[in-house]
């Protein structure tokens, strides 16, 4: 199954691998922010956070007592945007449906730890250990673009 946006064909089976464009991945890896929504009883949740970027998935950082938190331990489908608006007419943006995986420990969450610390002043300002604040890795299984 695809759906066709800007004349390219976009893979919308749940169960295959999303290929994002190179413009994509320059557009996604550039940005740091972006909007995240959760939901639980289908009641939507959205809230901005930081992200990485790499290797096709997403990861970003909460804290156990957030909603996004808690919808996602009932509710591991997510969505996201990640865009830009200079007007109606100069907007970007790509946006992603997944499946999230929670790590609270291990080699994997060590190897993101070290990329949040790296990138975001945030976290080298109030670092954090494992098991004390989740790191969620999105896998898309839809995404949209346009103008990128």
């Amino acid at each position: 199954m695809s759906d066709i946006i800007d004349g390219n064909a976009i893979n919308t089976s749940p169960k295959s691998i999303i290929k994002f464009t190179d413009l994509e991945a320059k557009f996604l890896a550039d940005h740091e922010i972006c909007r995240l929504s959760t939901s639980n009883k289908n009641i939507p949740h959205v809230a901005p956070v930081s992200y990485i970027f790499e290797d096709g998935k997403f990861a970003f950082a909460t804290d156990y007592q957030t909603k996004k938190y808690r919808n996602i331990v009932k509710n591991n489908k997510v969505a996201l945007v990640v865009d830009t608006y200079q007007s109606s007419i100069d907007n970007k943006a790509v946006v992603i449906d997944g499946n999230t995986k929670i790590l609270e420990e291990g080699p994997e969450f060590k190897r993101l730890y070290k990329k949040f610390y790296e990138r975001f002043e945030w976290v080298r300002k109030e670092p954090w250990k494992e098991r004390e604040a989740p790191i969620v890795v999105v896998t898309p299984t839809h995404k949209v673009s346009w103008r990128v």
